[in-house]
């Protein structure tokens, strides 16, 4: 589709051929972890006031973490954490304020804030006009910055009443888990491991303080396979092993908490867990769960699970190099109606995901006026980490790259196509909003900078 195509054109849903299968997903790199039991490490006392120096780079969850002591202004730390600069820790309790100018020239005894680079700052790769960037170098610290963003925590009415604690291997177990995210239960997702919990996860931990509600059944930790919990609050386990099994267990979970059957579900592969990702975003914003396959048989656990509500329609997201077509025979003899949204390759898969629509299932975004969340398809536990981005604020769909510096042409071509516009008043407008999820190795800021211009606001005429 060229660049040429009318601003805010509506087309169908894509519906591709299958192609063979894609690469899995690479482990994401493990942070550093600490025991459940262990105090947080003690905050270094302030500097002595002096020159700042000139800005070193500092590694990414490194700075993450210092971020997160920054609740009350969290997007604002995150901009200098992208932006490679780290403000210095202070006394505990006391928010360490974000780089605001250069250092002064020798002898000046001014600072020179017109000479400043706009990158101390962390921009462009914080943040344009039309993008933010959650920068971690991990899921953990991209999932501790998200919850941070959308629970703030600055006072008890922006705490969440539970967390969930999902594995840093466990991209299913984070899919699946995405669905207690939804309205009333509202838990977003935190990474932790058998051995301890990432550093970035105390953090966030501490600072969103959970403490239960009726909506979650007292519980303020789900905590989903063998992870580390903290010491203290009520901590409700989902065990269960292979990714159908423990799927099944949180969709039986988030029945008993909403006490009523879902309007749908969603069924994803487990061996291609870059088809799945688009799951997580939906589940956390319609409260629908997913149930996983694999490619040629339809799990026991997941027949159980379908036999609940035989009348709850069935949703497989994925080509037939996913889930074959005997896969969706299987399903639809569990007496769920069932319909395929899929696209040929994980790109695709996303934006055919994001445009369908079927009575009160899916995103059916063909228009603008949106938020939108961009990850990279070799990160699927990004996808869970980044949920509770679908289910608040601009409440958008997960749209995947394939590539670090190359915005793929279908992505390029779906922005155009829902690119807003307007034509005497640009207050009167409708706006699109993209999230970018991981550091630059990710998603490169050039490949940002495209983004933001496809979801910049044109004119395209004026009014008679």
């Amino acid at each position: 589709m060229g660049a040429d195509r009318p601003i805010n054109a509506d087309v169908p849903a894509p519906q591709a051929p299958a192609e063979p299968e894609g690469k899995p997903a690479p482990e994401p790199p493990k942070p550093r972890r600490r025991p459940a039991t262990e105090p947080a490490e003690p905050k270094p006392k302030p500097p002595a006031p002096a020159r700042r120096p000139r800005r070193r780079s500092i590694p990414g969850a490194v700075q993450l973490i210092v971020s997160l002591v920054a609740i009350a202004i969290a997007f604002i730390v995150l901009a200098v954490v992208a932006g490679g600069g780290g403000p210095a820790r202070r006394s505990s309790g006391e928010t360490a304020a974000p780089v605001t100018a250069a250092p002064a020239s020798e002898g000046s005894g001014e600072s020179q804030t017109s000479s400043q680079p706009a990158e101390e700052l962390g921009y462009p790769a914080f943040a344009t006009n039309n993008t933010t960037r959650v920068g971690g170098s991990d899921p953990a610290s991209n999932a501790a910055a998200v919850a941070l963003a959308v629970f703030p925590a600055t006072t008890p009415s922006q705490r969440p009443a539970a967390v969930t604690l999902v594995g840093e291997d466990d991209w299913a177990g984070g899919i699946a888990a995405a669905v207690l995210m939804a309205a009333p239960v509202r838990a977003p997702i935190l990474i932790s491991a058998a051995e301890g919990l990432p550093d970035a996860t105390t953090e966030a931990l501490a600072a969103l303080d959970p403490a239960g509600a009726p909506s979650t059944g007292g519980t303020s930790i789900f905590a989903v396979g063998d992870v580390a919990t903290p010491s203290s609050g009520n901590v409700t386990a989902v065990s269960g092993g292979a990714a159908a099994t423990m799927a099944a267990k949180i969709a039986e979970l988030r029945d008993r908490l909403v006490g009523s059957a879902p309007d749908a579900v969603v069924i994803a592969p487990s061996a291609k867990p870059e088809f799945a990702m688009p799951a997580a975003g939906w589940a956390a914003r319609s409260g629908d769960p997913v149930l996983f396959t694999g490619a040629e048989k339809l799990p026991p656990a997941t027949a159980a699970a379908l036999k609940r509500h035989p009348d709850v329609p069935a949703y497989v997201l994925g080509p037939e190099t996913a889930i074959s077509a005997g896969v969706v025979a299987e399903i639809a003899k569990t007496g769920a109606p069932v319909k395929r949204v899929s696209g040929k390759d994980p790109v695709t898969n996303a934006i055919a995901f994001a445009r369908f629509h079927d009575s009160k299932f899916g995103w059916n975004i063909n228009d603008p006026g949106h938020g939108f969340v961009l990850a990279r398809s070799d990160a699927p536990l990004h996808a869970a980490a980044a949920a509770p981005l679908s289910a608040s604020g601009t409440w958008g769909p997960l749209l995947l790259s394939d590539d670090a510096d190359t915005l793929p042409a279908e992505l390029r071509s779906y922005f155009l196509d829902v690119k807003p516009g307007y034509t005497n008043n640009p207050t009167r407008a409708f706006y699109n909003h993209v999230w970018v999820i991981g550091d630059q190795e990710a998603i490169d800021v050039n490949e940002q900078a495209e983004v933001n211009e496809l979801a910049e606001l044109a004119k395209i005429g004026s009014a008679p």
